[in-house]
């Protein structure tokens, strides 16, 4: 029943997701478009009318036969800011009730700061005085890198920030006054991907993200795997190598510590690649001069990635891989040890699986935190807990009354 629910969440958020990008669409063309049943598309729909985030339109030009009457978008629905937090600075959005982003902006952070929170709640209350929409505020989404306990109360463990047991949703939701959800931040993405990016009409995918650390949303059956404290798709933390390097989880030899973006530059380092005080954009241009040394480093990176992807998608079967993230990039110099070291260890039936490349967006990061908040009026599972039922509260204000008229 959870995993019916969770495709059902999916299903009524792509819908807006899709109208919104394409514009008024028939139901016929949105049950095409998002590979379901036209039955499925008519009960969905009816829905959203009823909740006020969908109305009729004029009918489209007919071809013969009867014209179909075309669906669009209620534009003062709802909004939702989105934030990605990270350790120097913070991705902030603003999205529409279909999910496309209305404005972003990117600010300063110090994650290490004994006042983080206090910051990051200021960042977040002038990003939102900086709205010029009219459109009732839903919600806050949180990303980070690290677990969090559940999403609607959105405490957080992360060795990135070094933060431990942070009352991030308590904190933020007392200094706005508005719903808050936090996510592990690939998790968030991955339900960006499955609504508006490359694994929209999957019901299973493998998103992967490089670049600082190295982590993976989980879709099973059109439900996001979270696992028992919100832990699921940590694949950084597999154990490559036993006297490996150490990694910032305080284990030896984990993937993250082989090829995320700290170990490459470490490691270009000690090869006298570059300086002492350079970083991986100086890294990035030598492999883009075609110095063999630093695309040897990249490949070397791209196949201990492919040997461990190959590993979970033998176990978990996804339809498709996604990577992105900082490291996406350069992703023309992991490709060379990548392909043939994913291929290779792949289980013979999944050996064609596509693997999609999308460059790297501070922004789509941010989004899929925005995506939390508008998933919430959806949750027939209640993963969203206290804070969606605020979130339904505030879209019912906006409800069409019985002449049509927004209350």
């Amino acid at each position: 029943m959870a995993s019916s629910s969770a495709r059902t969440d999916v299903t009524r958020s792509a819908v807006l997701a899709h109208i919104g990008g394409h514009g008024p669409t028939s139901r016929a063309d949105l049950a095409r478009e998002l590979r379901v049943s036209p039955a499925l598309i008519t009960q969905h729909t009816r829905q959203l009318i009823s909740d006020g985030l969908l109305q009729e339109l004029a009918h489209s030009p007919s071809q013969g036969g009867r014209p179909a009457r075309l669906l669009g978008l209620v534009a003062d629905a709802g909004r939702a800011i989105g934030v990605k937090v990270v350790t120097d600075h913070v991705a902030l959005v603003e999205v529409g009730i279909d999910g496309n982003v209305i404005r972003s902006a990117t600010e300063p952070f110090d994650a290490a700061s004994g006042t983080a929170i206090m910051q990051l709640a200021a960042l977040l209350r002038a990003f939102i005085d900086g709205s010029t929409g009219s459109a009732p505020l839903l919600g806050i989404g949180v990303g980070v890198p690290g677990n969090v306990d559940e999403q609607d109360v959105g405490t957080v463990d992360s060795t990135q920030l070094g933060w431990q047991r942070v009352p991030v949703g308590e904190a933020l939701r007392q200094e706005l006054s508005l719903p808050v959800l936090v996510e592990n931040n690939v998790n968030a993405l991955a339900m960006a991907e499955t609504l508006h990016g490359q694994a929209r009409g999957h019901e299973d995918a493998l998103v992967v993200t490089i670049g600082t650390g190295v982590g993976a949303g989980i879709i099973a059956e059109g439900q996001l795997l979270r696992g028992r404290a919100g832990g699921a798709g940590e694949i950084g933390h597999l154990p490559v190598l036993e006297d490996g390097p150490l990694c910032q989880c305080g284990a030896h030899g984990c993937l993250e510590a082989l090829v995320g973006q700290d170990a490459l530059i470490d490691r270009a380092r000690r090869d006298g690649l570059i300086g002492p005080n350079a970083g991986i954009a100086a890294l990035r241009t030598l492999a883009d001069a075609e110095d063999p040394r630093a695309q040897q480093l990249y490949s070397t990176a791209g196949h201990l990635l492919g040997r461990a992807l190959a590993g979970i998608v033998n176990i978990i079967d996804p339809e498709i891989v996604i990577v992105l993230g900082e490291g996406a990039d350069a992703w023309r110099h992991w490709s060379f040890g990548f392909e043939p070291s994913l291929r290779g260890a792949l289980l013979p039936r999944n050996r064609a699986i596509p693997v999609a490349v999308e460059t790297w967006q501070d922004d789509r990061w941010a989004q899929g935190a925005a995506s939390l908040v508008l998933a919430t009026p959806f949750d027939a599972s209640g993963r969203s807990g206290e804070q969606g039922r605020l979130v339904r509260e505030r879209l019912a204000l906006v409800r069409p009354t019985e002449d049509g008229a927004l209350e």
